[in-house]
């Protein structure tokens, strides 16, 4: 089948292409609970080495950044305490760490989580951290537009593969928090 975002000929829905999936992606896809049908959630094959959002959108078409997200692992800390959590923003949008996270997390600092505490703790690789699939004790910070969005292309868990999923299914994940300006201005 056709996917409904980008140029991609051959997207297959999520539940026929679990072991392209790493193991927390692929079991919380078994588990799938949402309103919007496992099977409308759509795994399209894409290279690893292109997988960085600026390069992939210049090989798969400048339109995909709008209809795009990333999902970054930050950490909140007051006190001895260091609370993780995921964010999902826009693509063309970057993560409003001191201001929006911080607040929502009751932390004293954030900022991104090291690159190995982030793949450890998810059990996803770098460049590839999706929303689907985090650890269940983990808020899920999502920016309303990310939710506003018809389709949106995120990391399937590796850096090869891609998932296109309906954006009101962010809103629906485990520990979800849909916040308005948690994605600003890149610019």
């Amino acid at each position: 089948m056709r996917a409904p975002i980008g140029d991609f000929d051959h997207a297959r829905p999520v539940p026929d292409c679990l072991d392209q999936l790493t193991a927390p992606v692929a079991d919380a896809v078994r588990a799938w609970r949402g309103a919007v049908p496992a099977d409308q959630l759509l795994y399209v094959d894409t290279d690893p080495a292109i997988a960085d959002t600026a390069v992939f959108v210049e090989h798969h078409g400048r339109d995909l950044l709008g209809a795009s997200a990333n999902c970054v692992v930050v950490a909140g800390k007051r006190g001895g305490e260091t609370t993780l959590a995921a964010c999902l923003v826009l693509s063309s949008t970057r993560v409003d760490v001191n201001g929006a996270v911080r607040r929502q997390l009751g932390a004293r600092k954030a900022s991104f989580a090291p690159m190995d505490t982030a793949t450890g703790e998810t059990g996803m690789e770098y460049g590839g951290i999706t929303p689907i699939g985090l650890p269940a004790d983990w808020p899920l910070l999502v920016d309303s537009a990310v939710v506003d969005t018809e389709w949106v292309l995120i990391g399937s868990g590796r850096r090869r593969g891609k998932l296109i999923v309906p954006g009101k299914t962010f809103a629906e994940l485990p520990g979800a928090v849909v916040l308005d300006g948690l994605g600003v201005s890149a610019g």
